[in-house]
């Protein structure tokens, strides 16, 4: 006989009720929150009026961007997806859900910040042993071999590394922007109204129809190829009449040249 776990999706406070304990001690995701809270983010704050609805804190957001970027998720739809798919991002957002719309504005408004700040994070990661932060290398790999034979404390190889990050985060937030600029659905959310097939055509219940699913969605189908074959014909027979129109025009123009001859010897004639 098979024994198989239960599953058991209604089972209330599955997860423990503290985000503090969702995540390992060493996640990544704890990494950037501690990095990002120890950071001057004093410009940042400062920036906000303080007047009508809390808005969510820059160190949150910056958070929620640098984990995200690092690892590969750069859509501001999917940052916005994965606080409510993801335990990781879901405990740097602390079981909030920023919309795409707000995060897409922060990174807008605070490009060049972002900017400094995830090299900051990158540079005291490294500082910290840290080799790896998600898909961004931190410990030179990329630096020409030539430049790392002396120790890696001088100052020319923490220049050349320093030049590294830089890039990599620019390359980062490029990626990001283009993301952003594409706003390609995230494929994860179906319609609000399933009962409205593609085509336009709405579903009525199998009970009221009569008719089983598979013959509905037939149904649906063939009303669907007769619309687009009313138009095609309706195509047909305006290009139909404007060829004979064409033909007609052109028998009338044939005609007329046809008796100018007749009429011009029917003057001389008459002279």
């Amino acid at each position: 006989m098979s024994n198989f776990r239960m599953i058991d999706r209604v089972t209330k406070f599955l997860l423990p009720p503290s985000v503090e304990e969702w995540l390992p001690a060493r996640h990544l995701a704890r990494f950037v929150v501690e990095v990002v809270e120890s950071l001057d983010l004093r410009a940042m704050v400062g920036s906000y009026r303080g007047s009508g609805s809390a808005s969510y804190h820059p160190a949150m957001l910056l958070a929620l961007l640098i984990y995200g970027y690092a690892t590969g998720v750069f859509s501001s739809r999917k940052l916005e997806r994965a606080t409510y798919d993801s335990v990781a991002f879901r405990f740097i957002a602390g079981n909030d859900h920023p919309d795409h719309d707000t995060i897409a504005a922060f990174r807008k408004r605070f490009s060049k910040q972002i900017e400094a700040l995830f090299v900051r994070v990158l540079t005291l990661a490294r500082e910290m042993g840290v080799l790896q932060m998600g898909t961004v290398a931190l410990d030179g790999t990329k630096i020409h071999a030539n430049a790392s034979r002396h120790s890696a404390l001088s100052y020319e190889y923490a220049g050349k590394l320093e030049a590294q990050l830089k890039q990599e985060v620019a390359e980062l937030l490029a990626e990001a922007k283009a993301a952003d600029a594409a706003d390609l659905p995230d494929g994860l959310s179906i319609p609000e109204d399933p009962s409205t097939s593609s085509g336009g055509v709405a579903r009525r219940p199998p009970e009221e129809t009569g008719r089983s699913a598979g013959e509905d969605r037939r149904a649906g189908q063939g009303a669907l190829r007769a619309r687009k074959g009313g138009v095609r014909s309706q195509d047909g027979r305006a290009r139909g009449q404007a060829r004979r129109d064409r033909q007609e025009a052109g028998r009338q123009a044939a005609a007329a040249a046809d008796a100018r001859p007749l009429a011009q010897g029917s003057d001389q004639s008459d002279r």
